[in-house]
């Protein structure tokens, strides 16, 4: 067996993996990565890359049937799912080569193909070699729950693992989960001519913005997804083609079933117990820092137990890569890290919701509301469906969350304030062309602001002597 002698050794070639160990190699930190899957994790292969790239097809085919108040005449598109999927491979294979093994070498990382497992507190096996590193980071990311539902196991059942490599269309899928992943896959599916059904035990987006989540849920049921709420899946049974779910409300059936009930870290086989690294269901234990109780061992992204976002990953990789490479104190946060649904309309969150502010500033935070249907650009592309509710503390924002076309987009200018600490004044000095959607945002500064000058008797009676003694 090689044995290898390094300062890092990354575990896990996704997002917060290859971030990093393209930073560590650069700098001159010699640099071993192991991955015994795909090249560029989840993300790239079974997640976010050909989930976005699913929902584009889906756009296209729904445009067509919505043309009738541009003077364009409706039509009933012809699919072809198989071709759908050829357009999610084609994204993957196109932004493969960044995330490659040949690309990363070149960059003077040491990849193995393999998959690690810890022999002690300061080494890892794989099959041919054993790693000693300075310093581990696990970035394995996260795979499916599989919910512990009677006869799941023994019936066919997709997840996004295995979702985009379909070729034929799902006459009847039924999805079991109202979070983000079932809704965007729900409503991309019904769009390409399939019939869909959402089951969801509790609430559908139950952890966002009611009055928000409630206009998504609102685009889905008029377009015809049908979701069932409060609806416990109780067993399944079927085959291929034939599936069956007893519900607390009923038996539903359908020709194919998508479980998209949440993820849980990967740690399995990683031998964390050897390596004296505490964990739990909820991913390995890190602190701030990111590091776990065995000093010489770092957790990042879905693993470590927060956020299960690409980007947090990333924003990990680079807390790392300061307190790695560079000795510099470096602490991850959570509180301006934005999130965003890509159903249509996209619903995009930061910071603290409206409950979440008012509970913990009570009546020291404003809330600023700004509909779609206030901004030009949104009128002329009759995309009015939406609001943006900012949150504001002290004149700073706390939180944003916006419901509508681009929401995804819109966030960033959120999240940049939040990060810098920055005030509204900030969104309002800035001038954006006309017209974008982005306006938007300066429209709901403009709303915090015109309170305070409109309705403020000094300010009129400051006015008032300018214009009478003031040539």
């Amino acid at each position: 067996m090689n044995r290898i002698e390094t300062d890092l050794c990354i575990i896990g070639a996704g997002s917060g993996g290859l971030s990093l160990a393209a930073a560590a190699a650069q700098m001159g930190a010699r640099t071993v990565l192991v991955e015994g899957a795909e090249m560029g994790g989840d993300c790239l292969n079974t997640g976010c890359v050909p989930s976005k790239a699913l929902i584009a097809a889906a756009k296209r085919a729904q445009a067509m049937r919505m043309g009738r108040r541009f003077g364009v005449t409706p039509v009933d598109p012809e699919v072809s799912y198989a071709d759908a999927m050829a357009h999610v491979r084609s994204a993957i294979e196109t932004i493969a080569p960044h995330d490659s093994q040949a690309r990363f070498e070149g960059l003077g990382v040491h990849v193995i193909r393999d998959w690690a497992r810890f022999t002690g507190p300061d080494e890892v096996a794989t099959g041919h070699h054993r790693i000693a590193a300075r310093r581990f980071v696990v970035a394995t990311g996260s795979r499916p729950f599989v919910p512990p539902i009677e006869g799941l196991s023994d019936t066919p059942f997709l997840t996004n693992e295995t979702l985009f490599v379909q070729s034929d269309r799902p006459e009847h899928l039924l999805v079991i989960g109202a979070g983000p992943v079932g809704l965007e896959m729900a409503q991309a599916h019904h769009r390409l001519g399939c019939r869909v059904t959402v089951i969801e035990a509790m609430t559908a987006l139950g952890g966002e913005d009611p009055e928000l989540a409630a206009i998504v849920l609102e685009r889905l049921r008029s377009e015809g997804v049908e979701i069932r709420e409060n609806t416990a899946v109780e067993r399944v049974s079927g085959s291929a083609g034939a599936i069956r779910l007893e519900t607390s409300a009923g038996i539903v059936s359908g020709s194919h079933l998508l479980v998209a009930a949440g993820r849980v870290p990967a740690t399995e086989g990683l031998g964390l117990e050897v390596a004296g690294v505490e964990h739990d269901r909820r991913g390995i234990r890190v602190g701030a820092d990111l590091r776990s109780s065995n000093r010489r061992i770092y957790a990042i992204g879905d693993v470590a137990g927060g956020a299960q976002f690409t980007h947090v990953a990333g924003y990990h990789a680079g807390v790392l890569a300061r307190a790695i490479l560079f000795g510099l104190p470096a602490r991850a946060k959570g509180g301006h890290i934005p999130r965003a649904i890509y159903t249509d309309p996209e619903l995009a969150q930061v910071g603290l919701t409206e409950a979440q502010a008012r509970q913990r500033y009570r009546d020291s935070v404003e809330v600023i509301r700004v509909p779609y249907s206030d901004n030009d650009r949104s009128v002329a592309e009759a995309r009015t469906e939406g609001l943006i509710k900012v949150m504001v503390h002290r004149g700073r924002p706390v939180g944003a969350s916006i419901v509508g076309a681009q929401a995804g987009e819109l966030v960033g200018t959120w999240a940049l304030l939040i990060a810098n600490g920055l005030k509204m004044k900030a969104i309002a000095n800035t001038v954006l062309p006309y017209p974008t959607v982005s306006e938007i945002n300066k429209k709901a500064a403009g709303a915090y602001f015109s309170s305070r000058l409109f309705d403020t008797p000094w300010v009129k009676k400051t006015v008032g002597l300018v214009q009478r003694y003031f040539p």
